[in-house]
């Protein structure tokens, strides 16, 4: 009896000693790459520059797989119920991540218990944009106009539920009115609709809509992120336009499954937040208008949460659903 505590302390010690060793002789073989989204998403674009990078780190191929469906949840869940090794991993967003628990009723996976952050990659800046059919020189004067007409405008947004659709609700809340909301299927669809005059405005990602930008085919009023983005300096905040408290930032998240080695996980982390720190890595990004994060596991889910807090009073007040 007198030996089990000397034991148990053995056995302690010999985990604290093999979990190093185990995350070392990381990876064992090729390692897959969840994305929730089709084939030249903006995740995907993500996902398959950093693989490429990290292939070439660690001597053992990192493959893409898209799994597109049900608003980024099958890919996710895909994640959240593969094998806990480190051989499989995924990036994903807001909405599989945090908003799409306060959108659908039955969740194949609980992202809170199921999912374990690496690190938010990067973020890209959505941007407030106006058509010829609602021309408005800056937010102030387009905010001016909604207030004046509560429901003669509508946005175009990437479908029910996403960040296009939640940001522009927010920035009707906070400016005391209301914008009819048509949903497409996608950012381009979304975009169009806007350059044809199909609708008045938009809040999209700034890979979609700046082309169009400098095309001179669409007017860019503000980025929603909270300070301006490196990316795309000369724009205003929506709150140096007088709009304070919506912020949506369309970041991207490398996740593992939740029983992953703390060991893997802090090896992962190390090892995307070393590709993200290549200058290569950072000019490609940035050419798509996105900054690099590179932030820790804990930071990742203090971002989950204020984005739930964040969305929830929209969806509740609007009552938002996708089953």
């Amino acid at each position: 009896m007198k030996r089990r505590p000397f034991l148990a302390f053995s056995l302690v010690g010999l985990c604290l000693a093999v979990a190093p060793a185990f995350a070392q002789n990381w990876p064992s073989g090729p390692v897959k790459v969840i994305v929730p989204y089709g084939p030249g998403s903006t995740p995907d674009i993500v996902a398959r520059i950093v693989s490429e990078h990290l292939t070439t780190r660690l001597g053992k191929p990192f493959v893409v797989e898209n799994k597109p469906g049900a608003s980024g949840n099958i890919g996710t869940d895909a994640v959240a119920k593969a094998a806990p090794d480190g051989q499989t991993i995924g990036i994903s967003i807001a909405g599989p991540l945090a908003v799409n628990t306060l959108l659908f009723r039955n969740m194949p996976y609980d992202p809170a218990r199921d999912i374990a952050p690496i690190t938010i990659a990067a973020t890209q800046p959505s941007v407030l944009v106006v058509g010829s059919r609602l021309p408005a020189a800056d937010t102030a004067e387009l905010i001016a106009r909604l207030q004046r007409d509560p429901g003669k405008y509508n946005f175009s947004s990437m479908g029910a539920g996403s960040i296009s659709h939640l940001a522009v609700e927010a920035i009707a809340a906070r400016a005391g009115t209301e914008i009819v909301h048509v949903p497409y299927a996608g950012s381009t669809k979304a975009a169009m609709a806007v350059m044809s005059g199909e609708v008045d405005l938009a809040v999209l990602p700034a890979a979609a809509v700046m082309p169009q930008v400098k095309a001179g085919k669409l007017h860019a009023l503000a980025v929603t992120t909270a300070t301006r983005s490196a990316a795309l300096p000369e724009l205003p905040t929506l709150a140096e336009g007088g709009v304070r408290d919506v912020q949506a930032d369309a970041w991207m998240g490398f996740i593992a499954p939740a029983r992953t080695p703390a060991a893997i996980v802090s090896r992962l982390h190390d090892e995307i937040v070393a590709v993200l720190a290549d200058p290569d890595v950072r000019d490609r990004l940035r050419g798509l208008y996105m900054d690099v994060v590179a932030n820790s596991p804990d930071e990742f889910r203090a971002t989950l949460q204020s984005d739930l807090e964040r969305w929830r009073p929209i969806v509740q007040k609007h009552g938002i659903r996708l089953d």
